[in-house]
């Protein structure tokens, strides 16, 4: 033990002895600079700056653009266009969604079925209608054609019935001549009303838009569902005022009269009136 304390003090004062650095001019051995070192302030002076060297490269590898060139470190402008594409991804999916959702409405309005309701959060914005090319192809028509033929109104003579619906106030849609009745045994499932050119065309009951598009034999056309279980229909327009997923109020502005599709023979409103999926008689509930 005491031969053990005597190596221990023999190192702590070897640790302790003062050396002297000099720095002599090597032509006039004149003393530029001298130093008083002690191999523990060396040890202790080498210690810290290898931890100061550590923790400064750590700061700036993990503090600035340096680390992008370190491998298994990503590139924030991957970071960047993987966050972007994320967002497209995800507004493409619901965009798709909704379209999913609109066309099973339409098929459900035209099979005679009670509509869905189109709430607000699954309502998305639709394309820029300025992007959208409505010029109609002679094969897009046959087309159309084609699938409308199949997917007639089919809905039965004995399933059509007058309603009450005394309690209910509709607004007039336009003012003007009735040129051709309701007449489900030709499906002809509306009224024909003929007015000045350019007149406003307004929504019969407070609703939202369900489908205001292009439609190759009746033109611009604007569906609207009501509360109650009701849906309006305005076709041959010349203009939409209104685009799908918007909220309207009755007497509101919604499209001007026109002469557009392929079955309009002039300027005219074909105005429809739908209750729980049966296409009923406007004229027994509206006066034009």
């Amino acid at each position: 033990m005491a031969s053990e304390k005597k190596e221990s003090k023999k190192l702590i004062t070897k640790l302790r002895n003062k050396y002297r650095l000099v720095i002599l001019n090597d032509d006039t051995f004149e003393e530029k600079l001298s130093f008083k070192l002690s191999r523990l302030n060396v040890f202790v002076v080498s210690g810290l700056s290898v931890i100061l060297l550590i923790a400064g490269t750590t700061l700036l590898i993990a503090f600035t653009p340096l680390r992008e060139y370190i491998p298994g470190y990503s590139s924030t402008a991957l970071k960047r266009d993987a966050i972007r594409l994320a967002q497209v991804t995800d507004s493409l999916e619901n965009q798709l969604n909704y379209n999913s959702l609109f066309l099973k409405n339409i098929q459900g309005v035209i099979n005679g079925q009670e509509p869905l309701d189109l709430s607000d959060d699954q309502v998305v914005d639709s394309l820029n209608q300025s992007q959208i090319n409505l010029s109609i192809s002679k094969d897009d028509s046959l087309l159309r054609k084609m699938v409308e033929e199949e997917e007639q109104f089919n809905i039965p003579v004995e399933g059509r019935r007058r309603l009450n619906l005394e309690s209910l106030n509709f607004f007039i849609p336009i003012k003007g001549l009735v040129t051709q009745s309701f007449n489900p045994e030709e499906e002809h499932l509306g009224i024909d009303i003929v007015a000045k050119e350019n007149e406003v065309i307004k929504a019969t009951q407070d609703g939202r838009v369900i489908f205001a598009e292009w439609t190759a034999e009746t033109g611009y056309v604007m569906i609207i569902q009501h509360a109650e279980k009701f849906i309006s229909v305005y076709k041959h327009n010349s203009a939409l005022l209104k685009s799908q997923g918007q909220d309207v109020s009755s007497g509101e502005p919604i499209a001007i009269i026109g002469n557009s599709g392929e079955l309009s023979s002039g300027p005219h409103l074909h105005f429809e009136l739908w209750y729980n999926g049966y296409a009923v008689d406007p004229q027994e509930y509206i006066s034009f």
